[in-house]
């Protein structure tokens, strides 16, 4: 519990008895996860909201009448989140870390916490819907000699799918999930919109009722992202360079800056006023590199070089786990995707790029599976799609809003 009012209606209605089948109770516990204790270089407003937050899930835990935990996992997020984001940042790419925070913190060590615990699921206030469905296998006798029965054996396999609520739906950043960890899971709230959960909030007399949706990244309190990341990486000046090579003027650092930004403090060199604020075009990163420290950018947004129709996926994860050899099998998968978080979806194809990499592994025991391992998605886009960022994430759905999986742009 977070102590906002998404996690707290999602408590209210296991409590309640309201979010699972008719007559099925559950006990609810509520857990507080502190990941971050001070925004960085933030001021003493910015500790006393992380302390009002848990003060705050420490009062809808006494309104529902049942236990209240703190959780502290400060350092496992200073490891896998915080110090994840400042070494994408420095080798010039555009981390998630929410996505990341999702993957290593939340469903991560506190779910394997909870189930050491003894807890059956943990919930969250995520705004997306999970659905169970019941798979029919032929049962396979092993021994003496393998084949098949007659009889068959249920598997429950578990989907994401988009929340009711399109505006707030938070699937993008869950795209890490397995099997493993959604059988484990439960999100009482995907199912209805923001105004219903405001709603059901003030109904049930929550403390949260009225507040105010939390923004932005935990650990940045009021900074901003550059004010940031200019602690942890120097500044360095490099060259702003055309499309066609010519020198337009110079930025504080590549690492400053992401794919599509727009860069605002570059003269217009064809005009001969001096220090006119219609001196100043806006610019828009259309490359960079890191290496040479060097941003080529264009003035038009609409410029076809801030447009990629193709792009490559590493870290991939695929929630139905057939899924790869579905797509290995057709050669490629027609779904609908998006790059960036409340992007419409659009339509385009998933194909495997790994032919290379395994005839380059044969000396290992195993190539077809470290092949698997290594495996890279290619993913081809119905139309260009604008400002690709390496390191943010790319995330495909059927044509029935189910998430089927993700990775990380190359």
């Amino acid at each position: 519990m977070s102590g906002g009012v998404d996690s707290s209606v999602a408590a209210a209605l296991l409590k309640k008895g309201l979010f699972l089948p008719a007559g099925r109770r559950v006990d609810v516990v509520a857990a507080h996860m502190i990941c971050w204790k001070d925004a960085v270089g933030s001021a003493k407003a910015d500790r006393c909201a992380a302390e009002r937050d848990a003060e705050d899930a420490r009062r809808v835990a006494n309104k529902l009448d049942i236990p209240f935990y703190v959780f502290d996992f400060e350092k496992e997020y200073r490891e896998k989140v915080f110090d994840y984001m400042v070494r994408e940042y420095r080798n010039g790419r555009t981390p998630n870390p929410d996505v990341m925070c999702n993957k290593e913190i939340k469903f991560g060590i506190f779910l394997e916490k909870a189930l050491e615990m003894g807890a059956d699921y943990i919930a969250s206030g995520h705004y997306v819907r999970l659905r169970k469905s019941e798979t029919q296998n032929s049962k396979f006798e092993t021994s003496p000699k393998p084949k098949f029965q007659n009889s068959k054996l249920s598997t429950s396999h578990f989907s994401l799918f988009i929340a009711k609520d399109l505006n707030k739906d938070q699937s993008y950043f869950l795209w890490t999930l397995t099997q493993d960890q959604l059988k484990h899971c439960l999100f009482p709230i995907g199912d209805y919109v923001k105004s219903e959960v405001r709603k059901m909030a003030r109904e049930f007399g929550l403390p949260t009722a009225e507040k105010k949706d939390s923004q932005g990244i935990c650990f940045l309190g009021k900074v901003t992202l550059d004010k940031f990341l200019s602690q942890y990486i120097p500044e360095k000046r490099g060259l702003v360079l055309t499309a066609a090579g010519e020198k337009i003027g110079e930025h504080k650092g590549a690492h400053f800056y992401t794919i599509g930004q727009r860069h605002i403090s570059i003269a217009n060199r064809q005009s001969p006023i001096v220090n006119r604020e219609e001196n100043f075009k806006p610019c828009y990163v259309a490359e960079k590199d890191i290496k040479t420290n060097t941003l080529v950018v264009v003035e038009d947004d609409e410029n076809p070089a801030l447009y990629r129709k193709e792009i490559e996926l590493t870290d991939v994860n695929f929630i139905t786990s057939f899924l790869p050899f579905l797509i290995r099998a057709s050669k490629g998968m027609e779904v609908l995707a998006r790059i960036r978080y409340r992007q419409p979806l659009v339509k385009a194809t998933l194909i495997f790029t790994d032919d290379i990499k395994i005839s380059a592994d044969i000396k290992n025991k195993n190539p077809r599976k470290s092949a698997l391992k290594s495996a890279s998605i290619r993913v081809l886009f119905e139309k260009p799609q604008k400002a690709v960022a390496p390191g943010q994430s790319a995330v495909f759905y059927d044509e029935k809003g189910g998430m089927l999986g993700g990775g990380v742009i190359c």
